[in-house]
């Protein structure tokens, strides 16, 4: 049957501010899921508070209200557009799941006449509630840990008695495991309960047996009004029962399981959809399996709405979830929906993958002091990156080279763990960089049974770490001269990346490069094609492999590439890789309209990024796109395949900005803005010289690349001093120093995690105001798109800072010196495309903190703000096809846009929540407000005392 024809407006609810446990993995299915709906001509009203994402972009939906996720603003909304049918809220995570229970207890969608469809409450409700999800378990025969719900701590008490330990504490009703713990004995149980029933919002939680050790796994599931269910994915996680699935390495398909139990997984997981809800949409489940050959599964939980996993899912198959889930929802059977990747085969067909996906969290411990890094229940990862391969081994190597964390791959770098002693312990206690530590283990000899039994890794896992590290000795007694062509293959086959494998052979990556181009050992493409090439794909989707020459009948040798090369002028767009503090999804939102406004310049685009989550890797947003780390070995061989007219580095934050050097170096044109002047803003001393030459006011300052030379500028440079470091994301490392020993103690600690790198000494302007300026500039003419006032003082920085567009309290003479710096600069910088400039004012003087020639974190919050596509016209600036005078701007904002920073500082008990020069925000929100009268005004401004007070 096909879709519901009653069904003409349709209200979706976003997911809010980015937060760990619900990143842009939303905005992904938010934006799918919009598309999905045009397409049918069915009307999108959208409500979500997040100006970073593309989602909320004009040219998504019919109506877009950026608004604060509440109950109060649905009612606005219904009020506003009596049209609306039905709300779908399986496209914003938890947030817009609970909003929706809440809107319904109100009776909201009954008052309004609104229908919900994709999922129904008692779906929500059972897989919601614990105890409830329990005996539904048990109704239909499905085995769950032995669990108990309780809602008071004496309770408690008595269940733990009951089970013995050690246990799980699950918090009902919460995202990304918040108040989930492991409790391993009576001594940490009252803390952990007290915490667990805290961070329900009903104040209940689940104790339930703990299935240390247990294997687990999911699955993606969408079923249609007709029962017709399909699983698109299956993935195992490589660590354990224990740690989040947020925060586990997983890969797809399930490597390790046997056919039989999968087949067993497969009804399990189809029952529980079935007996949720009666209901059109996706699904995702999650089961333990015993370590043993009996391999009993029990369900831990299931999710009826797109998850994070979905959007891995999605990515890893290339089959879009939550477009069709959305089809699926207003009323579409699977088999009246084509398949979006053959164009020729039914969307009632499973993805069968001929390569591997492995998914790596990426985590930000550096921004919270103090944090315990132990990996568990409760999520803590910022973001994730995703490798392809033709092996479990080259994707894993693909993926750790895509976390951009200064290592090249496993091993061979230089910076393994050698003591004994140290990496038991970091097997023991699974933080952020196990995934080396394995490797780091086989290097020094500990038996794989020992990390076997310390991890519960399965050891087919291990087997193929240990594979990795006979092929890194056995080419570690060759030299570059003798080593054999079948080894340098292998070692490429099995993703060992140039700068490894020159470690290996003790020379220089180039001349290892240089060998295998010599040796016709090249890159070669595939597509994800979502059927192991049984049929013809349409959609240009690669991932990268090497392949042993084929020789046909006549003689003739070649590699099959099936990437082929068009004659259309390209443009090649980098992505900025994975989520983290100080690089978030604005950046992928400025990709996304980078690629459509090079696409509206006529060239082929061509996108490079390896972030499973967002929307810059969806297969039909770019002519072409390669599922590629951003890494210079996997670009530059992309580079010369494709041999585009030139590259943006300036939409990919620090990622993309971070190649530009290696670009202009190997003589590849960089769009826009040179390498020069980029690496000019980005130096802090070349820039205050550039600064002293446009008579252009900054605070006082210095460089030093040692601690003596700090402490000698420190007789110069009144305290408080602000110490920065060049090249760094997010004010990492910034630190204000009021004495000589805080300030020896701070730069020996910088040099010793950023060796080489050139410090910026500056005097710290105490209590002055902060403000920055956006703006577009050609070369020759210069338009500012907008000034932002912060409402906290300088020193905090601008990502965690709450800003009001325009100014609240600037006066003329102020404003004038703003934008005439800004010209100034962004002209003396040479600049071509976007550029941000921060300022510190005091006494009515406007002084230079910093300078950044690219896409700022705070350009889409001013495009939202002010209704108008600036990226779009900054890109085509860039690409020297238009020029700034031949935009007509006409920014349309009444009263103010004010950029609320959201933390997620629950995740991480004991951390220091000051706020400093370093960015720990990992989200936002827009606030619209028509006067300064508003309350909302006058409770963020009162609050700037409680840092001016310090």
């Amino acid at each position: 049957m096909p879709k519901n024809n009653n069904l003409k407006s349709i209200l979706i609810i976003g997911s809010g501010p980015i937060i760990i446990g619900q990143a842009c993995e939303f905005d992904y299915a938010g934006t799918q899921s919009l598309r999905s709906l045009r397409e049918d001509g069915i009307g999108t009203i959208l409500l979500n508070s997040n100006p970073a994402t593309i989602m909320t972009d004009p040219s998504m939906a019919d109506h877009v209200y950026l608004k604060p996720l509440t109950t109060k603003s649905i009612v606005e909304i219904l009020k506003a557009h009596p049209n609306i049918d039905a709300v779908l809220p399986t496209m914003g995570g938890q947030t817009a799941l609970n909003l929706c229970i809440e809107a319904d207890e109100k009776g909201i969608w009954e008052d309004f006449g609104i229908k919900l469809i994709g999922v129904d409450i008692d779906a929500i409700n059972i897989t919601e509630d614990r105890e409830k999800f329990k005996q539904l378990m048990g109704r239909i025969g499905i085995p769950v840990a032995p669990a108990k719900t309780v809602t008071s701590y004496l309770q408690g008490k008595e269940v733990a008695q009951e089970f013995g330990f050690p246990l799980v504490i699950r918090a009902s009703f919460t995202l990304g495991g918040s108040g989930a713990s492991f409790v391993h004995g009576p001594d940490e149980f009252d803390e952990k309960l007290t915490h667990g029933l805290e961070a329900s919002p009903i104040h209940e939680v689940l104790i339930d047996k703990a299935l240390l050790g247990w294997k687990e796994y999911e699955l993606e599931l969408l079923r249609d009004k007709n029962d017709n269910v399909v699983i698109i994915c299956s993935i195992e996680n490589m660590d354990p029962m224990g740690i989040h699935t947020g925060d586990s390495i997983t890969v797809a398909p399930a490597m390790t399981l046997s056919d039989t139990t999968y087949q067993r997984m497969r009804d399990m997981a189809i029952k529980m959809m079935r007996s949720i809800g009666d209901f059109a949409g996706g699904c995702n489940v999650q089961f333990a399996v015993s370590p043993d050959e009996k391999e009993d599964i029990i369900a831990i939980e299931i999710n009826p709405r797109v998850s994070r996993s979905s959007a891995l899912a999605s990515k890893a198959t290339g089959y879009p979830i939550a477009k069709i889930a959305t089809k699926l929802a207003i009323g579409y059977n699977l088999d009246e929906l084509e398949n979006q990747i053959t164009k020729s085969t039914s969307a009632l067909f499973e993805p069968t993958l001929d390569y591997v996906i492995v998914k790596i969290p990426r985590w930000n411990f550096d921004k919270f002091e103090g944090a315990d890094r132990t990996l568990g229940l409760q999520m803590k990862s910022v973001g994730e990156v995703m490798g392809i391969g033709r092996s479990f081994q080259e994707a894993l190597h693909k993926a750790t080279q895509s976390l951009e964390i200064k290592r090249n791959g496993l091993g061979a770098d230089g910076k393994s763990y050698t003591k004994y002693d140290e990496i038991i312990e970091k097997l023991t206690y699974p933080s952020w960089d196990r995934v080396f530590v394995i490797y780091d283990a086989i290097q020094a000899g500990i038996p794989l049974s020992r990390i076997h039994e310390i991890t519960k890794i399965d050891m087919w896992f291990l087997r193929q770490y240990e594979e990795l590290y006979a092929l890194d000795t056995e080419i570690s007694k060759f030299d570059k001269e003798s080593l054999p062509k079948d080894l340098l293959l292998e070692a490429k086959q099995k993703g060992f990346a140039d700068r490894q494998i020159a470690h290996m052979l003790d020379c220089l990556e180039s001349e290892v490069y240089n060998k295998r181009v010599e040796q016709g050992i090249n890159r070669v493409y595939k597509l994800v094609d979502t059927c192991a090439a049984e049929f013809k794909a349409e959609t240009p989707y690669y991932y990268s492999t090497f392949e042993a020459e084929i020789e046909t009948p006549d003689g003739k040798r070649y590699v099959d590439n099936e990437s082929k090369v068009s004659e259309k002028k390209k443009i090649v767009v980098l992505g900025s890789g994975p989520n983290r503090i100080g690089q978030g999804i604005e950046f992928d939102y400025s990709c996304v309209h980078g690629v459509l406004a090079a696409s509206e310049c006529g060239y082929e685009t061509i996108m490079i990024n390896c972030n499973p989550e967002t929307v810059s890797t969806d297969f039909d947003i770019a002519d072409k796109l390669y599922f590629e780390p951003v890494f210079w070995e996997h670009i530059y061989d992309i580079i010369r395949h494709e041999k585009p007219e030139g590259v943006i580095v300036q939409l990919g934050g620090q990622t993309a900005l971070k190649l530009a050097e290696k670009l202009d170096r190997y003589g590849i044109k960089i769009m826009g803005t040179s390498f020069e002047a980029l690496d000019l803003a980005e130096d802090r001393g070349s820039f205050s010289k550039l600064l002293q030459e446009n008579n252009i006011p900054y605070p006082e300052f210095g460089t030093a690349e040692t601690a003596d030379e700090a402490l000698a500028l420190a007789d110069e440079l009144d305290f408080p001093i602000l110490v920065r470091p060049s090249y760094v994301l997010g004010g990492q490392g910034m630190k204000i120093v009021i004495n000589k020993d805080e300030l020896e103690e701070t730069v020996v600690d910088l040099l010793r995690k950023i060796p080489n790198n050139k410090l910026l000494l500056d005097h710290y302007l105490d209590g002055a105001i902060e403000a920055e300026a956006d703006a577009i500039c050609d070369g020759e003419d210069v338009h500012i798109i907008g000034i932002m006032e912060h409402i906290e003082p300088c020193g905090i920085h601008s990502g965690d800072s709450n800003a009001l567009l325009p100014p609240f309290n600037l006066g003329d003479l102020v404003m004038e010196q703003i934008k005439d710096h800004t010209r100034k600069i962004a002209l003396a910088l040479n600049t071509v495309g976007l550029i941000n400039i921060q300022f510190a004012i005091k006494d009515d003087m406007v002084y230079i903190i910093e300078a950044n020639p690219r896409a700022s974190r705070t350009v889409p919050f001013i495009a939202k703000a002010y209704k108008e596509p600036y990226v779009n016209y900054a890109t085509k600036v860039m690409l020297g096809h238009k020029k700034v005078k031949d935009f007509n701007f006409n920014p349309q904002l009444e009263g103010y846009a004010i950029k609320q920073p959201v933390f997620s500082f629950n995740k991480f008990h004991k951390v220091n929540k000051q706020l400093g020069p370093e960015m720990k925000s990992t989200g936002e929100s827009i606030l619209f407000i028509d006067s300064l009268r508003d309350d909302a005004f006058y409770d963020l401004y009162s609050r700037r005392k409680m840092y001016l007070s310090k």
